[in-house]
């Protein structure tokens, strides 16, 4: 990705009255953030229904301004810059029709990994809620030791995610509420610094952003929407985690939480949530990886299929087929990354795939071959 298109997709969210949607609209229209910025009053032509305070809002020397100097902030840390247009963006997360413009990333890891999952909780973190955090992050090491944490770096639950898989060894991510000029709450700095070698830092704000209370909820889109899942492992009856859990419905993504006691105050939102059906209930580690269709072993192939006996393929059809014959049971998202098909067509292929009776769906988005 050039330089220039960085620069101008940062300046893109900077442009006063334009959000992630119409920020979208408009590169998805013309191809880059820098078309977005050069096409000027050809913009009515190469999208009809621009409208003029659009076009207006788009001449603000300002944004430009304000982009040069963040680039220049992101060069001289070692930051690295991901607009949407570009490979390394996470793949789950551009799904999401609000997904951020650009994202900033400082750290050493994949975020298209194979198995993601976010971890959320309250800050009010209780005996039992640390020891499900422990736990949790044990299992996943022993069975999914490729998998990517996702969380929040808040206190609670959070930070007990982050400083557990650290611990063991896995790599994970924190989304923060601010930019990359700042650590908050500071006293995790450390725990951010050790992130940076198997994990590391991830934003949509530019420096100099104020951790303010509706950052928070505008973060929680990026946590539920890069991940396969969400697990919430304790959670009052209001809360953030409860809103990152909605926004992971409201992707598609599943959701998972801890139960507990009635009467305790810790527990009453993930209750709550599978009372709602809107989380699976789980009670350890192996619960959720069942569930998700992961694991270090690999299910049992099933047996061979003669090829005649399918109906005609597309080679995308037939692409999907192969890696389901080689791998068995694949999950959604890492059919998309194996193949490189858009996670939109995805979807269609699968349909197609299972009403000629070629796969079929299990729990957690994942398929198989009949």
């Amino acid at each position: 990705m050039s330089i220039e298109e960085n620069i101008y997709a940062i300046a893109l969210t900077q442009v006063p009255g334009i959000g992630h949607v119409w920020a979208r609209n408009l590169i998805n229209a013309v191809g880059s953030a820098t078309k977005v910025f050069e096409s000027g009053k050809h913009l009515r032509e190469l999208m009809p229904g621009i409208t003029p305070r659009i076009i207006e809002a788009l001449n603000c020397s300002q944004a430009i301004d304000r982009a040069k100097q963040e680039y220049e902030f992101i060069e001289k840390n070692k930051i690295t810059c991901l607009p949407i247009t570009c490979d390394n963006y996470p793949e789950r997360l551009c799904e999401c029709s609000d997904a951020p413009i650009v994202l900033f990333f400082k750290g050493n890891t994949n975020l298209n990994a194979s198995k993601i999952v976010s971890i959320v909780g309250t800050r009010n973190i209780s005996e039992y809620g640390k020891q499900m955090c422990s736990e949790l992050i044990a299992g996943l090491q022993k069975q999914c030791p490729d998998a990517l944490i996702v969380s929040g770096l808040a206190y609670g639950v959070d930070i007990c995610i982050h400083r557990a898989s650290i611990e063991n060894n896995l790599a994970t991510v924190a989304v923060l509420a601010h930019g990359l000029d700042r650590i908050y709450p500071s006293s995790h700095r450390k725990t951010a610094v050790d992130m940076l070698s198997n994990g590391g830092l991830l934003t949509e704000y530019i420096t100099q952003t104020n951790p303010d209370r509706f950052n928070f909820v505008g973060r929680n889109r990026i946590v539920a929407g890069i991940s396969d899942a969400t697990i919430v492992v304790e959670s009052a009856a209001k809360g953030g985690s409860l809103i990152t859990a909605d926004i992971a419905g409201s992707y598609n993504r599943d959701c998972f939480a801890f139960p507990g006691r009635a009467t305790d105050d810790s527990s009453r939102g993930c209750n709550q949530l599978i009372r709602d059906n809107k989380a699976g209930l789980i009670q350890s580690p192996d619960d959720f990886i069942k569930m998700m269709g992961w694991g270090k072993t690999k299910a049992q192939k099933p047996a061979p299929v003669q090829r005649s006996f399918f109906p005609d393929l597309s080679d995308d059809e037939q692409l999907v087929v192969n890696v389901l014959e080689k791998e068995g049971k694949v999950q959604i998202n890492s059919l998309v990354v194996t193949t490189n098909i858009p996670v939109y067509k995805m979807n269609s292929l699968l349909f197609e795939l299972e009403m000629k009776g070629v796969i079929r769906v299990l729990a957690g988005g994942v398929y198989q071959l009949v």
